[in-house]
């Protein structure tokens, strides 16, 4: 059956091709009067072609964007969106950008859920790399629909090995008089400070110098969960002189990087430095269960362990009817060494 005019045609190619049906459209005549047509794309079958040149006509495309590439979308995407996302995320998109590389020349409208997973599969790294990749289609696709280059996601489809059960291990008393004997060192002010607070490294980075009032003794902060947010956490007296002095430094996060918020995978540069200089193998959400850890040896209130760390407690005696004083959670944290 024919097509209607100007509607375009599925064409065999000539030779052995692995998709040799060429999807045309008809977009203008030519003084002859013949048709001029430019290419939609290539399918492994007629029947794809059909549905191809359906689809076109039902929600028509730019035919000059769907030739766009993967590495084109990409240069475009990192100059317009990755400024607005922050520096903390820069390293993970190009290092999961590098996976992609057998897909960087072909065209973005071209790339389906298959290529997307065999990226993910193929990587040869667990959970961790493969949620990086997952994300970065994530993110393309969210743009090249903005840009009306593609008309669906699929990286919504993907998926990624499971995250391998946490194995925390919490710093010993030796490692921790180790940090005490190098605080002069860079950044290993941050570590005892993580060691004294419970805080997340997220929360840490998140700090405000505002929210330490250094008359009181405490601090306000905290993120994540309902019972985690503006928590109030008493400075213990070891770690006091720490936060003066990076009160003191100005800055308006209390740890900040060449007077800025200091981001996530900068920090962590920092962090494996200072692990390996010591000879250790920690990582900073390890402080958190040091901290809830060593608190519970000494014998410290777990309602108030649980107050300062931000978790609810399980008990609902617990949660409803007991309100601890600041006192009380200051008793609590001394209990320190």
């Amino acid at each position: 059956m024919r097509n209607p005019n100007g509607y375009g045609s599925v064409i065999k190619l000539p030779g052995n091709r692995r998709r040799p049906y060429r999807v045309r459209k008809t977009i203008g005549w030519n003084e002859k009067g013949h048709p001029v047509y430019q290419s939609l794309g290539y399918t492994a079958t007629r029947e794809e072609g059909m549905i191809l040149l359906a689809e076109f006509n039902k929600d028509p495309w730019d035919i000059d964007k769907a030739k766009i590439t993967l590495a084109e979308l990409y240069a475009m995407w990192w100059e317009r969106k990755v400024p607005k996302l922050g520096l903390a995320y820069t390293d993970h998109f190009k290092s999961a950008y590098k996976y992609c590389k057998s897909l960087h020349k072909l065209k973005y409208t071209n790339i389906k859920a298959y290529h997307m997973q065999e990226i993910i599969d193929n990587c040869g790294h667990g959970a961790g790399t493969q949620r990086s990749i997952k994300v970065l289609w994530w993110h393309l696709d969210k743009f090249a629909l903005e840009l009306d280059i593609a008309t669906r996601s699929y990286s919504n489809l993907l998926k990624v090995a499971p995250a391998p059960e946490s194995t925390k291990s919490p710093f010993t008393e030796a490692e921790i008089q180790t940090m005490w004997q190098n605080q002069a060192s860079p950044w290993v002010d941050s570590v005892l400070f993580l060691l004294y607070t419970g805080f997340r490294i997220s929360e840490l980075l998140d700090l405000r110098t505002e929210n330490i009032n250094l008359e009181t003794g405490t601090m306000m902060g905290g993120t994540k969960t309902q019972s985690g947010k503006n928590r109030v956490v008493p400075i213990h007296s070891k770690i006091r002189h720490i936060v003066e002095q990076r009160v003191k430094d100005g800055s308006e996060y209390l740890f900040s990087h060449n007077g800025k918020k200091c981001g996530d995978t900068t920090y962590r540069l920092f962090w494996r430095e200072i692990m390996a200089t010591a000879n250790m193998e920690h990582t900073p959400h390890e402080c958190r269960h040091t901290f809830r850890s060593r608190l519970d040896s000494v014998g410290a209130n777990k309602r108030c362990i649980d107050l300062m760390m931000g978790h609810k407690s399980k008990d609902v005696g617990e949660r409803v009817y007991t309100h601890k004083t600041f006192e009380e959670l200051k008793t609590a944290i001394e209990l320190l060494g």
